[in-house]
C-alpha cells in the first residue's frame, strides 16, 4: 500500500526496515516480543523518515468496546484482565466503559451503546441490553457478545458466556447439607428490578435444592452488621451463603466484632486473594476465562466467522473448601 504524498505511514517504515507492518506494530505495542537488532532497525528507519513511534491503535487491530460495572464489582475487572491477556496475542484493542450495577437500577437495561464509530464489536458484562440498544447495534452492524447476562425470554441476543451459577449454588447447598446445616441464609445485594434473571437468583435456586433458604437483602457490604446477623439467627440459620466474597468478608467481620452473635458457617462466591487470606470457603468462578472466551467470540464474528446468535458458552464453577464452613454443631 502506498502512502499519500508527504505523509509517512507505518508501511513506509516497514519497507525501509525490510520487515512486515505487523513487526513494526509489535515494536510499538509489545517491543519485548521483537529481537533487539530488528527493533533497533525499525526505530532507526522511523527516525530517518520522521515517523513518530508511539503506542496507539495497532495496525489491522479490531477495536472492541467492553462495558461492565467495573468499579462496583472487582470480579468484572478480573474478566477484563482475561481479555487483556488474550489481546496481547490477538489483533484486538480493548476499550473499557464503566457502567452502573444492574442490581441498583429500577430499569437495569442498557439502552445507550457505549461505542464509538470506529468500534468493531461490543462485549457487555453484567447488564442486559434493552430493545433500543439492540436495535442500535443491529443498525450499526456492531456484533455484541454478552458475559454474565442471562438472555430474557424471547429477546434476540448475540452469543452469551456464562458461569453455571445454579450449579455453583447447588455445590454450596450440597456441601452445607453434608455438614448438617438445614437452614441457610442467602445474604445478597438488593435487586431493585425483577425484569432480568441475576446470577444471585440462580445461585439461590441451586442452593434451595439441598437446604432451606431465606434471602436477606442488603444495600452492600458496608451495611452487613449485627442487625442482619441477628435476623439470620432468629430465623434459625446456622450457615450463611453470601452473594460474593466481599459480602462474605463483611459477614466475618460482623461476627468477629460481636461474639454474642454466635458462630455461623460462611461461604462466599468468586474466589481470589481475599478468600484465600480469610480462609473462606467459596465457589471459584473462572473469571479470567470468561473474558478470554468472550473476546475470542467477538473477534470471530468481526472476522466473519459463523457464530450462532443464540449460542451459550457455559463454564463450570468449582467449590473451594476452606476453614470458614464447619458443621452445624461447630460452624466456625
Amino acid at each position: 500500500m502506498r502512502s499519500k504524498p508527504g505523509r509517512v505511514t507505518i508501511y513506509d517504515v516497514a519497507a525501509r526496515a525490510g520487515v512486515s507492518i505487523s513487526t513494526v506494530s509489535l515494536v510499538v505495542n509489545a517491543p519485548h516480543r521483537v529481537r533487539p537488532e530488528t527493533r533497533e532497525r525499525i526505530v532507526t528507519a522511523a527516525a530517518e523518515l520522521g515517523y513518530r513511534m508511539g503506542p496507539g491503535r495497532r495496525v489491522g487491530a479490531a477495536r472492541i468496546a467492553v462495558a461492565a460495572p467495573f468499579t462496583t464489582y472487582p470480579s468484572y475487572l478480573r474478566r477484563l484482565s482475561g481479555m487483556l491477556l488474550r489481546a496481547r496475542t490477538a489483533a484486538a484493542d480493548v476499550i473499557p466503559y464503566d457502567l452502573d450495577s444492574a442490581a441498583s437500577a429500577e430499569s437495569p437495561l442498557l439502552e445507550t451503546l457505549p461505542a464509538r464509530a470506529d468500534v468493531s464489536g461490543l462485549v457487555v458484562m453484567g447488564v442486559p441490553l434493552g430493545a433500543a440498544a439492540r436495535r442500535a447495534s443491529r443498525a450499526a452492524r456492531i456484533p455484541v457478545v454478552y458475559v454474565d447476562v442471562v438472555p430474557a425470554a424471547g429477546a434476540p441476543v448475540g452469543p452469551v458466556v456464562l458461569v453455571d451459577d445454579r450449579a455453583g449454588g447447588a455445590q454450596i447447598g450440597a456441601h452445607l447439607a453434608a455438614l448438617g446445616h438445614r437452614r441457610v441464609a442467602f445474604v445478597h445485594e438488593a435487586q431493585r428490578s425483577r425484569g432480568y434473571v441475576s446470577a444471585g437468583m440462580l445461585r439461590a435456586e441451586g442452593l434451595a435444592g439441598h437446604v432451606e433458604v431465606r434471602a436477606f437483602a442488603v444495600p452492600g457490604p458496608e451495611r452487613v452488621g449485627a442487625d442482619v446477623l441477628r435476623a439470620v439467627r432468629s430465623w434459625g440459620a446456622t450457615a450463611i451463603a453470601a452473594g460474593h466474597d466481599h459480602l462474605a468478608a463483611a459477614v466475618l467481620v460482623a461476627i468477629r466484632e460481636d461474639p454474642s452473635l454466635g458462630a455461623f458457617a460462611v461461604v462466599g462466591y468468586d474466589d481470589g486473594d481475599l478468600a484465600r487470606a480469610l480462609d473462606l470457603t467459596t465457589v471459584r468462578q473462572p473469571l479470567e476465562e470468561t473474558g478470554r472466551v468472550a473476546l475470542e467470540l467477538v473477534l470471530g464474528i468481526v472476522a466473519g466467522g459463523a457464530v450462532g446468535a443464540g449460542e451459550v458458552v457455559r463454564l463450570a464453577p468449582e467449590l473451594i473448601v476452606r476453614g470458614s464452613s464447619g458443621t452445624a454443631d461447630h460452624p466456625h
